[in-house]
């Protein structure tokens, strides 16, 4: 497997894009059934895109607003969601948000599956970093809640992170000050459950570390900067401070030497020692992530720095929403382009905000206002 720089435009070929995410997201997240609409930014005219059915009154506007900032997208579109058309369309490979045992019925690619189901698991992550050499946080792993006997529990250093070992939207993660609250987390799963309890890593800030497996070969694809809420994830900024691929790269090459395909990315944190500087590696997503649609976004439409983040709005339909004076211009490069927007129906929208930081701080500021 050969390592290469990806510029960010898609391979040839054609795909039909499903990144419906009802199979493979935590319960509560503010309408999930509507996120298989941020794909579209990512698509090309040829492909075909796979859509939720209750996005059609927004339709028009989006494509609307996509026109007018110049951003290619696909309008070939099934309203519907079911993953038997994955393998309905000769001609056309599938992209989809998570390929999971679901989605494998229909695809058939089970070396990929294998990949993707062992990475997955934190435990599997950890055991694999330390077998490669990859700097992460001291942690000890569970195969299951019941293992962790009391000798265990002495070894542990407060305050820690209990984490299931399988998690989504930051879902079945507890901070615990001490053994009172650690043993009062571990009350939130079955005793068969498979965990792990890391250390609190002091970090400056995190990063995600987006890479993208093209034919034979593993691209670099972006690094940008986790903008946090706690430790769910609100946003990215790029470029990031820091771009430590060395920090990681070894696991890339290994995940595309055993089938894994499309976008994957790593959580690597920034912390401040006294050597300098160290970027040990959290977990990795072997999925599109929050962070890839605004990524493809931005490459597509050559927009070297901006920002991506969920905005509130009280307007329940994109035709209610005057972007007028910030909407992205293509000669500037700088503006608002909305990525996630099926969700404005439950008042939330993801955007992308192009140009320099003050840029950022200004659109965000005016539109604001206007939602």
């Amino acid at each position: 497997m050969s390592l290469a720089i990806d510029h960010g435009y898609l391979p040839p070929g054609k795909y039909i894009i499903n990144h419906d995410i009802m199979h493979c997201t935590a319960d509560g997240v503010v309408g999930n059934h509507h996120y298989s609409g941020r794909a579209l930014g990512l698509s090309e005219p040829w492909d075909i895109i796979q859509l939720h059915s209750d996005l059609k009154p927004q339709w028009k506007e989006i494509v609307k607003h996509y026109e007018r900032i110049g951003l290619s997208h696909s309008e070939n579109v099934i309203w519907d969601v079911d993953l038997n058309q994955l393998a309905s369309h000769i001609g056309h490979h599938p992209s989809v948000f998570y390929y999971g045992p679901i989605e494998s019925r229909y695809w058939g690619d089970y070396e990929w599956l294998e990949t993707v189901e062992f990475i997955n698991s934190k435990n599997n992550f950890t055991a694999l970093a330390r077998e490669l050499g990859i700097d992460v946080p001291e942690t000890l792993c569970f195969d299951r809640v019941a293992d962790m006997s009391p000798e265990a529990m002495r070894n542990i250093t407060y305050p820690c992170y209990l984490k299931a070992s399988v998690s989504a939207s930051g879902v079945g993660i507890y901070r615990c000050e001490d053994q009172a609250q650690l043993l009062t987390a571990l009350g939130n799963f079955a005793e068969e459950t498979p965990v792990q309890v890391q250390e609190e890593v002091k970090a400056v800030a995190f990063l995600n570390m987006q890479y993208r497996v093209l034919g034979k070969e593993v691209h670099r694809l972006a690094a940008s900067e986790q903008i946090l809420d706690g430790f769910a994830h609100q946003g990215n900024r790029v470029p990031a401070s820091h771009e430590p691929w060395d920090a990681v790269e070894a696991m890339a090459y290994w995940l595309g030497d055993h089938g894994m395909k499309g976008i994957f990315a790593f959580d690597v944190a920034i912390v401040q020692t006294d050597r300098g500087l160290r970027f040990p590696a959290i977990e990795c997503n072997p999925r599109y992530n929050g962070a890839s649609y605004p990524t493809m976004i931005a490459h597509k439409l050559e927009i070297p720095e901006w920002c991506a983040t969920n905005f509130s709005t009280r307007h329940r339909s994109l035709s209610e929403i005057d972007l007028s004076g910030i909407e992205f211009n293509v000669q500037s490069g700088e503006g608002v382009i909305i990525v996630n927007w099926g969700t404005v129906t439950e008042g939330k929208l993801s955007i992308l905000l192009a140009g320099s930081k003050n840029t950022q701080d200004a659109l965000a500021m005016e539109l604001r206002k206007r939602l």
